[in-house]
């Protein structure tokens, strides 16, 4: 005996939905949380750096590499973790770059 296609899902129930109300309500505040973190940050301002002999790539290669040492001696003394006025973005790569370096170069061998 053969059913009709209506018949065969006479019966069955309708699948449930992945999106439960508790799940929607962590989305909601995590894109809200994100929206105020976009917003707060439109704000910053950050001057143009006028001078001579700026640190660049290399400088902050360094700076990012000693980014733990410069850190623990700053709540000692007056230093600063981060240079400025520096030359923009080449110093900004190098600080990445470098606090990379240090802080998460050995972990691939560890495997």
């Amino acid at each position: 005996m053969r059913l009709s296609l209506a018949a065969r899902f006479r019966n069955r129930s309708l699948p449930r939905s992945r999106f439960t109300p508790r799940k929607h309500k962590h989305g909601l505040a995590f894109a809200s949380l994100c929206a105020v973190m976009l917003w707060v940050a439109g704000c910053a301002y950050q001057p143009v750096s006028y001078g001579h002999h700026l640190p660049g790539f290399w400088y902050g290669l360094l700076h990012g590499f000693l980014i733990v040492f410069s850190l623990i001696g700053s709540f000692f003394t007056n230093v600063r973790i981060y240079a400025f006025p520096n030359t923009g973005h080449w110093y900004d790569f190098g600080y990445v770059l470098g606090a990379l370096m240090f802080l998460g170069g050995s972990g691939a061998s560890r495997r």
